[in-house]
């Protein structure tokens, strides 16, 4: 239950939403409406304002139920993505005081911008604007002078929109570090590859990849190789890769520039895939793992879901596994292979961890979206209370959900039909049940009638 106070500010805001939202806003001037809507952002800004001193509050609140987890709840709770959770728990540490290990207090890491924001002054994208020139200022630059800079950009957010406030930083940037030197650590920071958005409804993926001269110069020397006209071309029954292509090969060519980089990477990961030199990843050998139904083999329609949560093609798959080693689980019943191994081993086996691929693909606490290449194999009965080594009685969890599980805390049980419910400890308002989000199909279930 709230507390009286907080009921009141609540039933006051809800009041004062819903007076606005009855008034006429053709009756009144254009300038008086210009008025009210730049009153009604600032009274925005300082809601949002209030939300991360609230998310602030949660983070600083550790009882080791909430902190691990903390984005995604707010996510679930907001029916925000995890993405934009993530996003405002730093920027509520960022813009919140702070306290030492032994209690003394200190001011926000930004704390110019946490006192405009707090004013309503900025936007999202102000501060978004002030975050990146921080980051992206060197090491060398004195405490002071990005101190100095960091107030400097508040008070200029007072005046500017964010495009106009992000030329003012990088001219400040270039006053700061007139001779654009970087160390090797600061560019080595700055370096890494990350997947852009979802996955698109054709199966295309969009990526974002910052590299170190290192990692451009031995791509560039791969592409040099195996990009160049007639190499590696999927159109080929038989693509040259190993051999240097025939005048046919490359007349035949007709890829662009950037697909013969993308089919030459493609050729480089696929080269390595398998290989047992690349010893084992959670006890099973680094490859792809894809799951189908019988009925999609069949028809070569549809889609597999690998073991990262992406979407495969049906006719991709099949092509892909003429050259591999397949694994066929029936989940109604189970063949000699050890899949139920009591308490003669604690470690799940690979051929569990496979079924489990197959059956929950990812962690399933629920909303959780950690895949299953990331996950850890989890007891349901718990081991050191006797629980068996029985896939029936395994599930896949994430390290964070995973740590959750202990006496007092998260707990998880297997319902009948197979599916593992978590159950929240009864002192957090948090929600419990299973998790659909690593099988959609279930939410697309209706009656016919």
């Amino acid at each position: 239950m709230l507390s009286i106070r907080v009921t009141d500010a609540l039933a006051a805001l809800d009041a004062a939403a819903e007076a606005f939202g009855a008034l006429d806003w053709d009756a009144l001037p254009a300038h008086e409406r210009l008025q009210v809507l730049d009153r009604l952002e600032w009274v925005s800004r300082r809601q949002i304002a209030t939300s991360h001193d609230i998310v602030a509050s949660l983070d600083r609140t550790d009882d080791g139920q909430l902190r691990p987890l903390l984005p995604k709840i707010i996510a679930d709770v907001l029916r925000i993505s995890v993405a934009e959770g993530r996003r405002r728990v730093r920027d509520a540490a960022q813009l919140s005081p702070r306290t030492t290990l032994t209690g003394e207090q200190l001011p926000p890491a930004l704390p110019g911008t946490a006192k405009a924001w707090h004013a309503g002054r900025l936007d999202r994208d102000h501060l978004r604007a002030i975050q990146t020139f921080i980051k992206e200022l060197p090491d060398h630059v004195a405490p002071a002078e990005v101190k100095k800079a960091e107030a400097f950009l508040a008070e200029k957010a007072d005046e500017l929109r964010p495009d106009q406030l992000e030329k003012v930083a990088d001219k400040l940037a270039v006053t700061l570090n007139p001779d654009g030197t970087f160390t090797d650590d600061e560019c080595a920071r700055r370096r890494g590859f990350t997947w852009c958005g979802r996955q698109r409804p054709d199966g295309m993926s969009v990526g974002r990849l910052v590299a170190t001269a290192q990692l451009r110069a031995e791509l560039d020397a791969w592409f040099a190789k195996f990009a160049a006209p007639g190499m590696c071309n999927p159109d080929d029954q038989s693509p040259t890769v190993t051999v240097e292509p025939t005048r046919e090969d490359i007349d035949r060519d007709s890829r662009g520039y950037s697909q013969r980089n993308h089919d030459a990477l493609g050729a480089l990961v696929r080269g390595q895939l398998g290989d047992p030199k690349l010893g084992q990843h959670n006890g099973l050998p680094v490859t792809i793992i894809a799951t189908a139904t019988l009925d999609q083999l069949q028809s070569g329609a549809g889609h597999a879901v690998t073991a990262s949560g992406a979407l495969l093609p049906i006719s991709d798959l099949i092509r892909m596994a003429g050259h591999a080693y397949h694994y066929l689980a029936i989940f109604d019943s189970h063949s000699s292979r050890p899949l139920y191994l009591g308490r003669t081993k604690r470690i799940a086996t690979g051929d569990q961890r496979i079924v489990l691929h197959g059956k929950d693909r990812g962690c399933t606490a629920p909303g959780c979206d950690v895949p299953g290449y990331l996950c850890e194999v989890h007891h349901v009965d718990e081991w050191s209370d006797g629980g068996l080594t029985n896939v029936d009685r395994l599930t896949f969890a994430c390290g964070p959900h995973h740590r959750l599980i202990k006496p007092g805390g998260w707990r998880t049980r297997k319902r009948k039909d197979g599916n593992t419910e978590w159950l929240p400890p009864p002192q957090l308002p948090l929600r419990g049940g299973t998790n659909s989000f690593h099988h959609p199909e279930r939410l697309l279930l209706w009656d016919d009638q």
